[in-house]
């Protein structure tokens, strides 16, 4: 018995040893996903993009002003002259963090009152407003103990205060943020494995020869192959937004053909790089081992696990390649802002070209191979 397991053992490297393409992606999948969660988990997050708006225009507001730019955790990226353009550059995704110190504040200080200082933290990531609000208030306090150093006062007195105020999700709940993202992933994952499966499976079992012999055309095979699971994965979409919405009442203030549109080009996407793997793959194995290979970082690094801004500026560079970074700024948007087709212009198109150059490139090389 001991010989026959043996034997079988053996059997089993030397068909592994056949196969480099399912060797190496063994071999490479740990490393490469042991790099992008060492990356990704130890980093804290840094450089939120933030935007100043100064309504005192004092020595005082330039000062906090210089504060927040000095610091590692927030990037001044907009100067806005007035507070209400704080929730379009937030709707439009240009900035999570804004800072709003208003007129009157250094009068304030002098006449020993406490100057209020607004911080409005965009809620749609509820991880990113959770340290972006504990970071202000850490640079508040840091304000405060600089002038009492300056003044030589040895107890707290009247000072900055910073109000954080949350956009979109108030009350910062995770799964306000997690369904949107959860809809994305979970149509990636079923397009993506069944697609994966299509051709190499027919070609596994002999059947694809078969169904040539037949009057049916290329195109037609494709349409006929790729419909039902679309199908399949618009029903999966709505059971899982109506859960989301009716169970664990996640707010929708956005609107349907936001979500539609952007989840159409995001299943081009799927479809057009299940077909391609199941055009690379000579088995169903080596399908499933580049589904996994591809599919955890697309999860890490396009912020539906962790948020981009706690990434590296390397890694932030890989997430602008991923297109589910795209669709989750559609779907997180439209969700808990309600942003609307022209705040998500830019995803959306992103989203666009993805679509089109994948899923043509697929279908033509899919043409070429069954009809080759």
């Amino acid at each position: 018995m001991i010989r026959r397991i043996r034997l079988l053992i053996w059997k089993e490297f030397l068909q592994l040893r056949q196969d480099p393409f399912l060797a190496g992606i063994l071999v490479i999948a740990p490393v490469v996903q042991l790099l992008v969660f060492g990356y990704v988990v130890a980093v804290d997050i840094s450089h939120l993009n933030t935007a100043v708006v100064d309504l005192d225009r004092t020595g005082v507001s330039r000062s906090i002003d210089s504060a927040f730019s000095s610091s590692e955790y927030f990037t001044v990226v907009q100067r806005p002259g007035s507070e209400a353009e704080i929730r379009q550059l937030m709707d439009q995704g240009t900035i999570q963090v804004a800072l709003v110190i208003p007129e009157g504040t250094q009068d304030a200080l002098t006449d020993g009152r406490t100057a209020p200082i607004g911080v409005v933290v965009d809620g749609s990531d509820s991880q990113v407003s959770t340290v972006a609000g504990a970071y202000a208030s850490q640079i508040i306090a840091g304000i405060n103990s600089a002038r009492m150093a300056a003044a030589g006062a040895t107890i707290g007195g009247p000072g900055v205060d910073a109000q954080v105020r949350v956009l979109y999700n108030p009350t910062l709940d995770s799964i306000n943020t997690m369904v949107p993202g959860l809809i994305a992933v979970i149509s990636m994952i079923s397009l993506m494995i069944v697609m994966s499966q299509a051709v190499v499976k027919e070609r596994e079992s002999g059947t694809l020869e078969q169904m040539f012999v037949t009057p049916i055309r290329a195109g037609e095979y494709i349409v006929g192959k790729i419909t039902p699971y679309v199908l399949l994965a618009i029903v999966q979409i709505a059971v899982v937004a109506s859960v989301g919405i009716g169970w664990f009442h996640v707010p929708f203030h956005g609107n349907v053909w936001v979500i539609a549109t952007g989840m159409l080009l995001f299943m081009m996407t799927s479809i057009g790089l299940g077909l391609l793997i199941s055009l690379m793959a000579n088995t169903r194995q080596q399908a499933q081992q580049v589904i996994v290979f591809l599919m955890l970082p697309f999860m890490i690094l396009s912020g539906f696990i962790f948020p981009v801004e706690a990434m590296p500026g390397w890694l932030q560079a890989v997430s602008a390649f991923i297109p589910m970074t795209y669709i989750l700024e559609v779907l997180r948007g439209s969700f808990v802002k309600g942003s609307g087709f022209a705040d998500l212009a830019r995803p959306l198109l992103v989203l666009a070209v993805y679509g089109v150059a994948i899923f043509s490139i697929a279908v033509a090389a899919t043409r070429r191979r069954i009809t080759a």
